[in-house]
């Protein structure tokens, strides 16, 4: 019982190790990519044209970057930023996923 308890308690840490690391990850993609630029600190837009991203799902943002990625979504700024992006996609959108949509 003790070792089960022991391997759940390594789970759990490692988990939220790999989670804080992505998100860093995320965050620092974020900046170095511009894209506050435009979406906003925190992904809040403060231009009504341009989406806010805080707080979507990551799944969602993950596929809207491999729609721009792939010209299948067409927005001549995006489809040139979102290649930059490939092979962090997730961790972009992670980021994203858990910051306050509100102002």
């Amino acid at each position: 019982m003790t070792k089960f308890i022991h391997t759940i308690i390594v789970f759990v840490l490692a988990t939220f190790s790999i989670s804080i690391h992505a998100n860093s990850e995320g965050e620092a993609m974020y900046g170095a990519l511009g894209c506050a630029s435009c979406h906003g600190e925190n992904g809040r837009s403060n231009d009504e044209a341009i989406p806010s991203l805080a707080g979507k799902d990551v799944e969602w943002i993950i596929q809207q970057l491999e729609y721009f990625q792939s010209g299948q979504r067409q927005n001549s700024y995006m489809n040139a930023m979102a290649p930059m992006a490939e092979g962090f996609e997730r961790s972009i959108a992670e980021y994203l996923s858990i910051q306050d949509p509100q102002r």
